[in-house]
């Protein structure tokens, strides 16, 4: 006894006093009490479990190597390896919720593409913003009811223009009323505009103008009883489709009556086409330089390019070899055909922006309605009459 107590004594004695207070080392704090042998050898099997199931784990993830190093507590990738932030799981780790991250507990669902597949691309749309299929389709279906019309009974094409100017003022009307709360005169327009384009057929621009002053003298009358409360917005409304639509296509119906009217009509549509096609080419292609960004964002310097060249080829061809032309009123035809359908493509495009709109109707898939593919044709028409007129007298 009195020899522990001298041991015990001596411990005692070899103590340090009892310094200042200090803050404990953290990482003394954090080391782990020592376990014995037997804790030690369960550890290291349970150690040994987890880091066989996480290896499984991995294998089934196509991770290899590193689900184990996980289960160890080792971070899956090494310094410099893009490695992830502590605490969060990695590739073939579990969550919490006993899923791996990114794949449900059950697997990757039915239908779902599991790691080592892949997804299937997503379809792309159309740079040009359309369905090109639906577009293509319906402008040949288009087309060739103009040809057949026009080489069958050429009458019947002065049926396929009025057609297109009705549609096209209905379409225009009810977006003005739904989006703007403005009231085209829609019964004066309608009956005017199919008389300046009938007229048009035996008595020219005397008989397309005669119609159309009468038909603002009827829009005016027609909106007395509506009282004062916006009356100058719908008259005015109703005066601007009455010149857009109906009058402009006037221009149109009188390319037809002359002895060579079929090759004047498709003189004039085929440069259209052309402007059309080569800038809508050259701007899917090589577009890099917004031509109006405010207005028609996905309208190009480069495709205007295209459509000048494709609308000068146009129409040096068409009025070489169907109107008896010289190669230089081809030029100068082709030239103003790409400016008027420019025009009328931005002048339509600031409509819609105004209102608020992407298309004037649905009526054409792959087009939008009517109007939206009469834009380039009106004005153009107008042009169109009148340097023929002038290059090629009938």
């Amino acid at each position: 006894m009195s020899q522990v107590s001298e041991e015990r004594d001596e411990r005692v004695s070899d103590t340090p006093p009892p310094g200042p207070a200090a803050e404990p080392d953290p990482v003394s704090r954090l080391e782990p009490a020592p376990e014995n042998p037997a804790g030690q050898r369960n550890s290291d099997s349970v150690t040994n479990a987890r880091a066989e199931s996480g290896a499984a784990a991995g294998n089934h993830a196509e991770s290899e190597g590193e689900s184990a190093k996980g289960a160890k507590g080792v971070p899956a990738y090494g310094p410099g390896q893009g490695g992830k932030a502590a605490g969060e799981p990695g590739k073939g780790e579990q969550a919490e919720g006993g899923s791996v991250k990114g794949v449900p507990a059950g697997g990757p669902a039915k239908g779902e593409p599991g790691d080592g597949a892949k997804a299937e691309p997503e379809k792309k749309a159309s740079r040009a913003g359309r369905n090109l299929p639906a577009a293509i389709g319906v402008g040949l279906l288009l087309g060739a009811a103009i040809i057949v019309s026009l080489l069958t009974v050429r009458f019947l094409f002065i049926g396929v223009i009025a057609a297109a100017i009705a549609v096209g003022t209905f379409e225009f009307s009810g977006v003005l009323r739904r989006v703007a709360d403005t009231k085209v005169a829609l019964i004066p327009v309608l009956v005017g505009g199919q008389a300046m384009i009938w007229l048009a057929w035996p008595f020219g621009r005397e008989g397309a103008l005669t119609a159309f002053v009468l038909t603002v003298l009827a829009c005016l009358l027609w909106r007395l009883p509506g009282g004062a409360k916006g009356y100058v917005r719908d008259v005015s409304a109703s005066v601007f489709a009455a010149a857009y639509l109906p009058l402009f296509g006037a221009f149109a119906a009188m390319l037809v009556p002359p002895h060579d009217g079929v090759g004047r009509v498709l003189t004039f549509l085929i440069a259209v086409v052309a402007s059309d096609t080569g800038g809508y080419i050259a701007g899917v292609l090589g577009g890099k330089h917004p031509m109006a960004p405010t207005i028609s964002p996905k309208k190009s310097w480069e495709g205007f390019a295209g459509s000048m060249i494709a609308g000068i080829v146009a129409g040096v061809l068409t009025i070489s070899l169907m109107l008896d032309g010289h190669a230089w009123q081809g030029v100068i035809f082709g030239a103003a055909i790409v400016l008027t359908a420019t025009l009328g493509d931005l002048v339509e495009s600031l409509i819609k922006r105004d209102l608020g709109i992407k298309d004037m109707g649905t009526l054409l898939p792959g087009h939008g309605g009517i109007m939206d593919r009469l834009d380039s044709l009106l004005p153009s028409a107008v042009v169109s009459w009148l340097l023929l007129s002038a290059f090629v007298p009938a």
